[in-house]
């Protein structure tokens, strides 16, 4: 079987995958000496947006596993849709736990405004406040989101979640649908936005719904960029409606120069950083994946797409 892997690393993607499968043929590459090799590959590893120009090429994959778990680039409304594709799933959620905790943990214990008294020679003897009782509002109750809130679990946070629809989810005490937001905001002291980019979710987070936040609450935002207003969110820091935001994830990246978040009080860019792919347990996941295409059994992942994930 010949794989097609299009990836920033794939030097470490065909080693690794060599490693494992060495009985595979591997074509691997980042640019547009793939689009000679894509035609005699059906399956596909790598970046959606590196393969959304080989579709858009013409060149047709029986399926294609993607190391992202956002699919965005071959949701296109220009491309076909004839094909098995599956999103990176069960490989991001410590590491997006760890960036949501390092966040909040960073905010009760002031250590932005600690280095700035650091800096300006001045003692900041002000206690901290604790994650203890904070109440924790996870927009986006998938796989990752589950994995935050178990992770934040042994915290003594109050986990409350949004979900396409009302549920029953351990840990948390109440899975709301999207209608419930306006109220959970109210009464959340950390939001986090863990939302797909799909129509429903674009422009949530605008100047409606942003009005509803607790003065004293903090956004934090590593979804997808187009599920925040910009600016909305900038307006309503400098009236003081939340009291931080933390964005990962912006509708344009890189951020231009321009942009209001650069400079906008009370909001730390972090670069789209939050949850990055991790090689080895990516290709545990294609490997596991293979086994099952091979087998023609369900795959872990797949994509619905008139679901948008």
């Amino acid at each position: 079987m010949r794989v097609l892997i299009a990836e920033n690393d794939h030097v470490l993607y065909r080693e690794l995958l060599q490693r494992a499968q060495p009985e595979l043929e591997l074509i691997a590459g980042d640019g547009p000496e793939l689009a000679a090799q894509a035609g005699s590959c059906q399956v596909w590893l790598g970046e959606p947006h590196l393969f959304a120009e080989l579709i858009r090429a013409g060149h047709k994959p029986d399926w294609v596993q993607s190391t992202w778990a956002g699919i965005t680039p071959l949701l296109a409304e220009d491309l076909p849709r004839d094909y098995r594709l599956t999103r990176a799933v069960g490989v991001f959620g410590q590491v997006m736990a760890e960036y949501v905790l390092c966040h909040m943990l960073a905010h009760q214990r002031e250590l932005f405004a600690r280095l700035q008294a650091q800096r300006e020679r001045r003692w900041d003897g002000r206690l901290p406040g604790s994650l203890a009782g904070c109440k924790v509002l996870i927009v986006g109750t998938g796989e990752i989101g589950l994995a935050v809130a178990r992770f934040l679990q042994p915290f003594n946070v109050v986990l409350t979640g949004v979900a396409s629809s009302a549920r029953t989810l351990a840990p948390f005490s109440e899975v709301a649908s999207v209608e419930a937001l306006p109220r959970l905001v109210a009464e959340a002291d950390y939001v986090i936005n863990l939302l797909p980019n799909t129509p429903a979710t674009r422009d949530i987070y605008d100047a409606a719904l942003l009005a509803c936040f607790k003065p004293s609450a903090v956004l934090i935002n590593a979804g997808r960029g187009t599920s925040v207003v910009d600016e909305d969110l900038v307006a309503a820091l400098a009236r003081g409606q939340l009291a931080a935001a933390v964005i990962d994830v912006c509708r344009e990246e890189p951020l231009p120069t321009g942009h209001p978040f650069w400079t906008a009080d009370n909001l730390l860019l972090t670069g789209h950083s939050a949850a990055p792919s991790l090689p080895p347990l990516l290709v545990e996941l294609f490997v596991s994946n293979l086994q099952r295409y091979r087998a023609g059994s369900a795959l872990h992942g797949l994509v619905d797409f008139s679901r948008g994930y």
